[in-house]
């Protein structure tokens, strides 16, 4: 069960643990069929890189760092303002709060907000659904603050990331830098791929065919 690793594109396994293999193959039938030992077929290698392109297409909407209600606590405070009030459309408002939301991010200690809040604008009538929510969390002082709570759609909901026990015992439930899709699927693909190549290249090489046993 030796590994080698002088030409890990040609086999694995060294010489004596392919001569076993051989060996085996030769000798075992399942129902009067052997196992022959051929290549990767070229559409199944083209069908496993569709899979990969497909699983890449179908998260990649989920990609990036999620709205937080921080990003809208600005336009929350600012949205019952006599000079908010007195614009005539949703839209002028709307457009108002977005542009003294970003000045208040450019001056956080978080530099993703402003980027944060760009791709991920809001309607006038999601900012007065959700506003109720984020006076609340503001005002009741609890144990998880605006950064916490993910906004989905027009409702602010805690976070279900669960990260590192603060010094109060609770878990961190801010999103990681790690767990943004793109990073994840990165992952989980390349881990395939190594696993992949582990175990094809454990066998022996294509080029060695193995003589069925005739009984």
């Amino acid at each position: 069960m030796a590994w080698k690793f002088d030409n890990p594109l040609y086999s694995l396994s060294d010489e004596e643990q392919n001569k076993r293999a051989i060996t085996l193959w030769e000798a075992e039938r399942h129902g009067d069929l052997w196992a022959a030992n051929n290549r990767l077929p070229f559409p199944v290698t083209l069908l496993i890189a569709l899979i990969v392109l497909t699983a890449f297409m179908m998260t990649m909407p989920i990609w990036g760092q999620r709205p937080t209600a921080e990003l809208y606590a600005p336009m929350v405070q600012l949205m019952d303002s006599p000079q908010v009030k007195g614009m005539a459309t949703n839209k002028e408002k709307i457009a108002y709060l977005t542009t003294e939301a970003m000045k208040a991010h450019e001056q956080a200690k978080d530099s993703r907000l402003p980027g944060l809040l760009e791709r991920h604008p809001i309607t006038w009538s999601d900012l007065q659904l959700m506003a109720p929510a984020i006076r609340e969390i503001q005002s009741s002082g609890g144990t998880y603050g605006l950064e916490s709570y993910t906004v989905v759609g027009d409702q602010v909901v805690l976070a279900n990331f669960e990260g590192m026990r603060r010094p109060d015992g609770k878990r961190l439930r801010t999103q990681p830098w790690f767990d943004t899709g793109f990073i994840i699927d990165m992952f989980y693909v390349t881990y395939f791929i190594i696993v992949m190549v582990l175990v094809c290249k454990r066998l022996p090489h294509f080029s060695q065919k193995a003589n069925p046993k005739k009984n």
